[in-house]
């Protein structure tokens, strides 16, 4: 079996320890993803999911418990934990807020420079992450306050992609975005996946994006993991992902109180096109009576 590219080992983090603000945030976390990979994270807000996301390239420490990466713990030395930061990528929420170069070109290259490359690699590195997040070569040398919205967030991930890390992490990477600007980073990211075979890591409130776009579900709440599997798998817990505040894709909805009302379909569908092969069966079956 293939070995994870990153886990955590009873991984604990308790904010503001030892006063009357103490709050368990995560509680004996094990999490893994793999190489090549395309995994998601959903949970509530104050779940536990960022402080989590936070720890896997070395931003927070643990309390307790280990954080690995390529089976080396992170915190091991000064120098595994500087070799984590460049091995995950974390790109946060909004990203466009954190872009400060003077040009596009500069922007992306920080990370790579700061990783002691010489100027050949990373100029191919920098070239390279702009033409996976679909940026043109003319806009390297303008300003990235001079584009727009959607333009700045393909910067700022093009910034992290230019490290060439073995896992990425995004942090609702569509938010606020157009159904077509949505779409268009997400196809970005599978490019980047099928180039690299690294582990991308998203996070979403989006059910439906989820849904669609990753291979397998981990959900956090109250500082735990208490559901992880394939989308079929966990959207299959419709209650308990309710009684956690979160919810199931529309069609799920549809499909399942299909079933309850008695049809003969397949309750556990949870993407359009799921939907329509199912009402297609239902048909067949229907007329081969």
């Amino acid at each position: 079996m293939t070995s994870p590219i990153i886990q955590t080992e009873k991984l604990c983090h308790t904010y503001s320890a030892g006063t009357p603000f103490e709050h368990r945030a995560l509680i004996d976390v094990d999490f893994r993803a793999y190489p090549g990979e395309l995994l998601g994270i959903i949970g509530h807000t104050g779940s536990g999911k960022s402080t989590l996301i936070q720890h896997l390239n070395g931003l927070l420490k643990p309390t307790s418990g280990r954080v690995l990466v390529e089976d080396r713990d992170i915190w091991e030395s000064k120098a595994a934990t500087r070799q984590a930061r460049f091995r995950v990528g974390l790109v946060f929420q909004y990203p466009e807020y954190q872009l400060f170069e003077e040009t596009v070109y500069k922007d992306i290259s920080f990370g790579p420079r700061n990783m002691g490359l010489d100027e050949k690699e990373i100029d191919r590195r920098v070239r390279q992450a702009a033409a996976f997040v679909g940026l043109p070569d003319k806009v390297l040398d303008q300003s990235p306050f001079e584009l727009s919205g959607g333009q700045k967030r393909r910067v700022a991930i093009a910034g992290v992609i230019a490290m060439e890390p073995a896992v990425l992490i995004l942090d609702e990477p569509t938010a606020g975005l157009d159904p077509i600007g949505v779409a268009q980073i997400m196809d970005n990211i599978r490019d980047y996946h099928a180039a690299k075979n690294a582990a991308i890591i998203v996070i979403s409130h989006s059910m439906e994006e989820m849904a669609r776009r990753v291979d397998r579900l981990v959900v956090v709440n109250d500082g735990r993991i208490p559901l992880d599997g394939s989308p079929r798998e966990v959207f299959a817990h419709r209650a308990e992902l309710e009684a956690m505040g979160l919810g199931v894709p529309r069609m799920t909805r549809v499909f399942q109180r299909l079933k309850a009302l008695g049809a003969d379909v397949d309750s556990s569908v949870y993407t359009v096109e799921q939907a329509k092969e199912a009402f297609l069966s239902a048909f067949r079956r229907k007329g081969a009576m």
